[in-house]
C-alpha cells in the first residue's frame, strides 16, 4: 500500500475526531483491515477519558496493567481477582499513544481498586519514558513527584502545549515543570482557599505564548472569606497582573469569579470568554463597560444579565454563539439583552437564552434580523405561562433556512394539539426537518407517538427529552 494513500487515511481519520458521531464512525472503521486499524488506534488512544464511561474503569485499569512486566503483573493479580485474565501483552503499546496524561485520574482510579502505593515508581515509569510524548498534563493538588528527575521526562514532556495544576502547587514540582514545559499554550490554575504559591506567575512568564487561559475557583473558595481575605485578593491580582504581558495573544478566557483586576480590559484580541458565577454573590460589577470587539463566543452563568447586555453592545458583530444559562431576571432586563442581541449579532449562529413570556414578541426580531442562526435554545421560566402557541407560530413563519435545531428548556407542559399544529405548520412551509429536544418536561407516549408519525413524514428529522445534553451538540 503507497505511502501517499496511508497519508491521505491518516489526515481523514484526524479530522474524525471532533464529533461525537464521526468519532463513532471511526470505531466502526477499525475492522476494515490492518492498514485502518493501525491508523485509527493511535488516535483513539490519545486521550482515553474522553470515551471512558462512568463505573468502567477497571476496564482502562485493566490495559494499564497489561503493559507491567510479567511479574509485576502476576503479583497484582495474586491479590486482586478482576486481573485474573489481563495476564496478556496488548496488541498495541496502547501508553504510547496517549498524549492526555491525567496523573489525578490514574491515581484515583488505582486508589479505588489497587494497593497503590507499591508500584507508584513502577506506574511513572510506565508513563515517564521515551516511548512516550504527552501534549496535556493534568496535576493535582496533593502531587509531590519531581518528575522532571525522570532521565526521560524532558523529552517525554516537551511539546507539552495545555497544563492543569493547583494555585498551592508544589514547589519542586513547580520548579520542575517551568524547566520542562516551555511550551505551554494552555493554562488552567485552580484556586482554593488556603496557601498558594506566587512561582505559578514565574510559570506563566516563562511560557513564551498563552492563548488559552482558566481561572477556577473550587466550591468551597467561593465561601466569604474571613482571614484570608487580603492573602487571596493580593494573589489573584498579582496572578492577573502577569497574564497581562500575554494580553495580545490570550483568545480564550475563563473565569469563574469575579477578577480582581481590570485584566479583561487588556484582551483587545480575545475570541472566547466564559464566565461562572455561581456559588458566589459577588456583582460582577468590574466587567462593567467591558468592550472586546473581537468576541466569537460568549457563555455566562449566574451572571447579572445587565453586564451581559452591555458587553454585547460593545462587541463589533462577530459573536457566532451565545449562551447564558438561567440567572433570574424581570422581563425588561430580558428584554434589554434580547434586544442588544438582534442589534449587534448579525452573524449569531447559535443562542442559549430566557425568554420570558412577555417578550416572544422580540423573538420574531431577532429572527428576522439574526439570519444565520443554526440553533436556538429556550428557556422558560417556571413562573411564566407561556404561550406555545405564538411561540411556535413566530418560529415557523420568521426562522431562517438553516434554523431548524430547537431546545426547550420549560416544566410547562405543552398541549398535544400545540406542538401538532407546529408540525403541521412546519410541513406546510416546506422546512428542512427539524432536531427538537426537550429538557425537564413530562414527555408521555402520545407526544412520542406524535412525534415518530411526523418523523415519518419527514417534518422531524430526530427527538429527545431528557435532563442533561450539551447546549449545542449538533455542532
Amino acid at each position: 500500500m503507497s505511502k501517499l494513500y496511508v497519508d491521505v487515511l491518516h489526515l481523514i481519520f484526524e479530522k474524525f475526531q471532533g464529533d461525537k458521531d464521526d468519532k463513532k464512525s471511526l470505531i466502526s472503521c477499525l475492522s476494515v483491515n490492518i492498514t485502518w486499524c493501525e491508523l485509527i488506534v493511535p488516535i483513539l488512544w490519545k486521550n482515553p477519558w474522553e470515551y471512558l464511561k462512568i463505573g468502567k474503569e477497571k476496564i482502562l485499569l485493566k490495559v494499564i496493567i497489561s503493559h507491567f512486566s510479567d511479574e509485576l503483573r502476576d503479583n497484582l493479580s495474586q491479590d486482586n481477582e478482576f486481573l485474573i485474565d489481563s495476564y496478556k501483552r496488548p496488541l498495541f503499546n496502547y501508553i504510547s499513544f496517549w498524549r492526555h496524561l491525567n496523573l489525578e485520574r490514574i491515581e484515583r482510579m488505582f486508589n479505588a481498586h489497587i494497593h497503590f502505593k507499591e508500584i507508584k515508581n513502577d506506574l511513572l515509569n510506565l508513563f515517564i519514558n521515551n516511548n512516550t510524548k504527552f501534549t496535556h498534563l493534568y496535576i493535582y493538588q496533593q502531587f509531590n513527584r519531581q518528575i522532571h528527575l525522570i532521565p526521560e521526562s524532558k523529552q517525554c514532556f516537551s511539546d507539552i502545549k495545555f497544563l492543569s495544576c493547583n494555585a498551592s502547587i508544589d514547589d519542586y514540582v513547580l520548579i520542575g515543570l517551568i524547566e520542562m514545559c516551555e511550551s505551554i499554550k494552555e493554562l488552567e490554575i485552580f484556586i482554593e482557599k488556603g496557601n498558594k504559591n506566587y512561582g505559578i506567575i514565574k510559570l506563566i512568564k516563562s511560557s513564551k505564548k498563552l492563548f488559552n487561559i482558566s481561572l477556577i475557583r473550587t466550591e468551597f473558595s467561593f465561601l466569604k472569606y474571613s482571614r484570608n481575605d487580603e492573602s487571596m485578593e493580593s494573589f489573584c491580582n498579582i496572578l492577573e497582573n502577569s497574564l497581562i504581558n500575554h494580553s495580545n495573544t490570550i483568545k480564550y478566557f475563563k473565569l469563574t469569579k469575579q477578577p480582581i483586576t481590570k485584566i479583561l480590559f487588556h484582551l483587545i484580541n480575545l475570541k472566547i470568554l466564559e464566565l461562572d458565577g455561581s456559588f458566589q454573590d459577588m456583582a460582577w460589577d468590574r466587567i462593567e463597560n467591558l468592550s472586546l470587539p473581537y468576541l466569537q463566543i460568549l457563555k455566562a452563568k449566574s451572571i447579572p444579565t445587565k453586564y451581559l447586555t452591555n458587553l454585547i453592545e460593545n462587541t463589533n458583530g462577530y459573536l457566532i454563539e451565545i449562551k447564558i444559562d438561567y440567572i433570574g431576571h424581570d422581563e425588561i432586563n430580558n428584554k434589554k439583552i434580547i434586544k442588544a442581541i438582534y442589534q449587534n449579532c448579525p452573524n449569531l449562529q447559535y443562542l442559549n437564552l430566557m425568554f420570558r413570556k412577555s417578550n416572544i414578541l422580540e423573538l420574531e426580531k431577532l429572527l428576522i434580523k439574526c439570519q444565520y442562526l443554526n440553533g436556538l435554545f429556550f428557556i422558560i421560566d417556571s413562573d411564566d405561562t407561556i404561550n406555545w402557541d405564538k411561540l411556535f407560530e413566530i418560529l415557523t413563519k420568521f426562522s431562517p433556512n438553516n434554523l431548524f435545531n430547537f431546545k426547550f428548556y420549560s416544566v410547562n407542559q405543552i398541549k398535544l394539539n400545540s406542538l401538532k399544529l407546529f408540525f403541521d405548520n412546519w410541513k406546510v412551509e416546506h422546512k428542512h426537518p427539524m432536531l427538537l429536544k426537550f429538557f425537564r418536561m413530562k414527555i408521555v407516549s402520545e407526544y412520542v407517538d406524535l412525534v415518530e408519525s411526523y418523523k415519518i413524514e419527514g417534518v422531524v428529522k430526530k427527538f429527545d427529552h431528557d435532563l442533561y445534553g450539551e447546549d449545542f451538540e449538533w455542532i
